[in-house]
């Protein structure tokens, strides 16, 4: 390949680039990759980080007629609150059986709760489904607002 040849490919193609980028690009893709580090931090511990709620399952025992009454601790970092715990049975091929909600009121960080839920079948086991902090209207121990 002579200089004519060269001369002549620069003038059809252009300019060939540098290779070097500016350092605006290398800030601005440093920006980026350090936001997405930060959602997928955020995220991530709001999965996986401390429970707000955490539930211990103390006791249960069969009763007559399809029932089984459990006991379960529960652990709340906001213990000003109430709290609802959806609590059920499994009957012997696994599947639920029977379900409840449970009212937590307002009290202590722990605390003990006993309550009874009735089955579609005989109960084997009994376990605590989740808690939350949102409790519904009808659950509620307040009087709503009149008007």
């Amino acid at each position: 390949m002579t200089a004519t040849d060269t001369t002549d490919l620069a003038d059809r193609y252009g300019k060939g680039r540098d290779g070097r980028r500016s350092r605006k690009a290398y800030l601005v893709g440093g920006l980026v990759a350090v936001a997405v580090g930060a959602g997928v931090g955020v995220i991530g511990y709001q999965n996986f980080g401390t429970a707000a709620i955490e539930t211990q399952q103390t006791a249960f025992e069969n009763l007559p007629d399809n029932a089984m009454r459990m006991t379960f601790e529960v652990t709340r970092d906001t213990p000003d609150k109430p709290v609802v715990c959806i609590v059920r049975v499994r009957v012997l091929d696994g599947s639920e059986g029977g379900r409840r909600e449970v009212l937590v009121p307002p009290g202590e960080s722990s605390t003990m709760v006993t309550t009874v839920v009735h089955s579609g079948a005989e109960p084997v086991t009994a376990d605590v489904f989740g808690c939350t902090y949102q409790v519904p209207a009808y659950l509620s121990t307040e009087v709503p607002p009149s008007g």
